[in-house]
């Protein structure tokens, strides 16, 4: 069974979007495609965070193959240990600050939600065989499509969606993210049962994809997957819109299908055109993803802390470039400087066999 680069560079680039989006000089300035949807809809922003929990099932076909994909109580425990850790990185990530009241601390966020999105995948692929998989994904989905429904006719409405109200009735208004005036989280506690999906999907389609031999031929078939899952979710779009922020059912299959025109698009980059010196940054990139993530999230907090003058140092950063480029450009720039330091970072890690999990 080949593991695929392809994989790897996958990773890396998601890894790369993600540092790219998150840290534009300054979000008044920022390029379409690089900002969310503003409700429904998806830009190619809207791909970055389904696309990591594709590669995080990935990632787990290769690291249960190791103990045969049989379940044991001790291997639960690993599981649950490891979700339970990036859920608490990540609200001490919203905790970092500590000029937060804690009455108004956020409780979830990104890593919150793939460490609950962890803990119940990887439980499923070890109790599930492939069919039962596949089958409990689409009951996931249509099930989270009714639950949606229940909501009537503000079923898809950022003030009367039943995601916010869960998460008002459990979290409290003062422990969620604020949209547009709006107390809702786009990474609620409703919404994250979906996200599993993507991670099957991920785990499901490596599976399929290290067992075809040829790899011109993984092409075709990865390529025709994705094209019938954009077109599916497309479709599904017209009756349930696709929405990142309550993680529609269509929302999962759509970003699925092109987390596999992608992933065949680099096999036939890497594995048939030979072309991995084009590739080896993002092989790189891949080999720290959630380490380098919460790396420059912190960097980036400190910034804010940083006084320079009447400003912080985020700002000032990005007042330079702004001062010689195009405002949308300069904040370009600033994203992408950081996407290189942290590049640099995850070589430097590589080069000393360094791979620090979360």
């Amino acid at each position: 069974m080949t593991r695929y680069l392809a994989l790897d560079a996958f990773r890396g680039i998601t890894i790369a979007l993600m540092i790219l989006v998150n840290t534009p000089g300054s979000w008044s300035h920022v390029y379409a495609p690089l900002l969310h949807a503003d409700w429904h809809g998806a830009t190619p922003t809207d791909f970055v965070f389904p696309f990591f929990l594709f590669i995080i099932g990935s990632a787990m076909f290769f690291s249960f193959k190791k103990i045969d994909y049989k379940a044991s109580p001790e291997q639960f425990k690993r599981i649950i240990k490891r979700g339970f850790i990036m859920f608490f990185i990540g609200f001490m990530l919203n905790v970092f600050t500590f000029t937060i009241d804690f009455e108004n601390l956020r409780v979830m966020g990104v890593l919150q939600r793939i460490g609950i999105a962890y803990a119940i995948a990887a439980s499923m692929v070890l109790l599930l065989n492939r069919r039962g998989i596949l089958i409990s994904s689409a009951l996931i989905l249509l099930g989270y499509w009714a639950l949606l429904l229940m909501a009537g006719d503000g079923a898809y409405t950022l003030e009367g969606n039943i995601i916010r109200q869960v998460d008002l009735a459990i979290l409290g208004a003062n422990q969620m993210y604020t949209m547009r005036g709006v107390s809702f989280d786009p990474e609620g506690l409703l919404s994250t049962i979906p996200a599993v999906v993507n991670m099957l999907l991920g785990f499901e389609l490596t599976r399929y994809l290290t067992s075809i031999k040829d790899k011109k031929s993984s092409v075709i078939k990865l390529t025709l997957i994705g094209g019938l899952a954009v077109g599916f979710g497309a479709l599904w779009s017209l009756i349930l819109p696709i929405n990142k922020s309550l993680w529609t059912s269509s929302y999962v299959i759509y970003t699925t299908g092109f987390a596999c025109l992608l992933l065949a698009a680099f096999i036939w980059l890497i594995d048939i055109m030979k072309q991995q010196k084009l590739a080896e940054p993002l092989l790189v990139y891949g080999t720290n993803p959630l380490f380098v993530y919460v790396l420059s999230f912190v960097v980036v907090i400190v910034y804010f802390h940083i006084n320079i003058g009447d400003s912080n140092m985020y700002a000032w950063l990005y007042q330079q470039l702004a001062n010689v480029f195009d405002a949308k450009l300069a904040s370009f720039i600033f994203a992408f400087s950081h996407v290189a330091v942290f590049w640099y970072v995850s070589l430097k890690l590589y080069q000393r066999k360094i791979f620090i999990k979360i």
